[in-house]
């Protein structure tokens, strides 16, 4: 079989190295060998993974040396009001988290820009930001933010990182922010987490459109970046619901010869717990017990030389970016108050 990367991801916690050093032992190896260092915790629903990258990772993973803090809810849907209340919560608290050593008075200008298209929703959550803080700054006294979408290379015609660098030698901020949507690997993932990094971004990186990078060595000004996962492969898609029938199906027959399998009133349920996946095999036959990742890479091999690659994103997206616009855009003013009080 020949080997595709089928894990394009924007995600470090979705990276190989990283997926497959879960148990303490693979995370001190992580850790000592890889240059890697992995902290995991949770804040009400919120997990949070926190990755550190050295030089020596850098060069195992090809990620860029720095922080990485990503949160998920895996139960959030998009009308879950307390659940963005909580990613809010976390978000402000891993802002200050990221920017501790970095000075921001009152006078200081911060510089946040909205990557993506707008005609094009997934890719909007930039913008829609934007849009949203510029509502927001519009009922105060004084700008807290500068503010800027600049549109993308196609619409343009010029090199978003060229005119991010620009405006930064223009304005000179003490900061930079940048908004975008990211590409994850996991269907789950969809609209579900947030990733911040203090090491800039590769705009277009997780699908496969590398663009300049935005990163406080082009830009002189420490860079921060906020995205949000929009999209997945959809390869990654198929062999991720077929993996869900197969846990459902062998959960069903687990069940059949229980009491508690005479209670059920679907046909159907959802299975997060451990099944015995021999139990379809008389069925499916033998790929129905191979691992997932051998799955994926199954279909991304059958699709490899379709005519349409295709990205794919929830049927409610543009919902769920209104959301994280006021979520993202909220946060950053709270943040920002918070931290200006505190006199850094």
């Amino acid at each position: 079989m020949k080997k595709i990367d089928w894990n394009r991801t924007d995600l470090i916690d979705e990276t190989a190295e990283v997926v497959q050093h879960q148990t303490k032992q693979q995370k001190e190896t992580l850790e000592h060998e890889r240059g890697i260092h992995m902290e995991e915790s949770q804040q009400n629903r919120v997990k949070i993974t926190k990755v550190e990258v050295n030089a020596t990772g850098e060069e195992r993973i090809s990620k860029k040396q720095g922080t990485y803090i990503t949160l998920s809810i895996p139960t959030l849907t998009s009308e879950d009001r307390h659940g963005f209340e909580q990613m809010q919560e976390s978000l402000i608290h891993y802002l200050h988290d990221l920017h501790k050593d970095v000075k921001i008075t009152a006078d200081s200008k911060i510089l946040v820009i909205g990557l993506g298209n707008k005609t094009i929703t997934p890719d909007a959550i930039g913008p829609y930001t934007i849009d949203a803080m510029h509502k927001k700054q519009s009922e105060l006294d004084s700008p807290k933010f500068i503010l800027y979408a600049p549109g993308v290379t196609g619409q343009t015609g010029f090199e978003t990182s060229d005119y991010i660098h620009a405006l930064a030698e223009k304005i000179k901020p003490a900061l930079v922010i940048i908004v975008d949507a990211l590409a994850t690997s996991g269907s789950a993932r969809l609209c579900r987490t947030i990733q911040l990094t203090d090491t800039g971004i590769h705009p277009g990186g997780g699908v496969g459109n590398h663009r300049k990078e935005i990163s406080k060595e082009v830009l002189g000004v420490p860079v921060t970046a906020i995205g949000v996962p929009t999209v997945v492969e959809a390869p990654i898609l198929i062999a991720d619901a077929i993996d869900v029938a197969f846990r459902s199906i062998a959960a069903k027959i687990q069940e059949r010869d229980k009491p508690s399998g005479k209670l059920s009133v679907t046909s159907w349920t959802p299975v997060n717990e451990e099944v015995d996946l021999t139990k379809v095999e008389p069925i499916f036959g033998q790929w129905a017990t191979w691992p997932t990742e051998d799955r994926r890479q199954l279909f991304e091999e059958v699709f490899s030389t379709h005519p349409e690659r295709l990205m794919v994103t929830p049927k409610e997206v543009d919902f769920w970016l209104s959301q994280y616009a006021f979520l993202l855009g909220e946060g950053l003013f709270k943040w920002l108050e918070e931290k200006q009080k505190a006199g850094n």
